[in-house]
């Protein structure tokens, strides 16, 4: 344990942003399986809707360091290629049920 007052102020900041870098690791990685999923379904409207909201979250953790600006890239690159293998999709009566699969 620190004497010091100022390395027991740093002992809880970095406890704290520790949590928070947490938080937003595992938002990133919950995005990315809801891309995932979305692709698994089929339905590449709704994959391309999933890949659009998870972009700019990648994006904006990878620009404040959360992540290796690699990592998001590789990230994307993956995921959208794997959006662009999908077939073209016709009306599916079931979406209701894949979008309450992403939620």
């Amino acid at each position: 344990m620190a004497n010091i007052q100022s390395a027991k102020k740093r002992i809880i900041t970095s406890e704290r942003r520790r949590k928070h870098n947490a938080s937003c690791r595992s938002m990133i990685r919950t995005f990315i399986k809801k891309v995932h999923v979305a692709i698994a379904t089929g339905d590449k409207i709704i994959a391309l809707n999933a890949f659009s909201v998870m972009q700019p979250l990648v994006d904006r953790q990878a620009s404040k360091g959360l992540i290796h600006k690699n990592k998001a890239a590789r990230y994307k690159s993956n995921l959208i290629s794997k959006i662009k293998l999908m077939p073209e999709c016709k009306a599916s009566n079931n979406r209701s049920s894949i979008e309450s699969n992403l939620e």
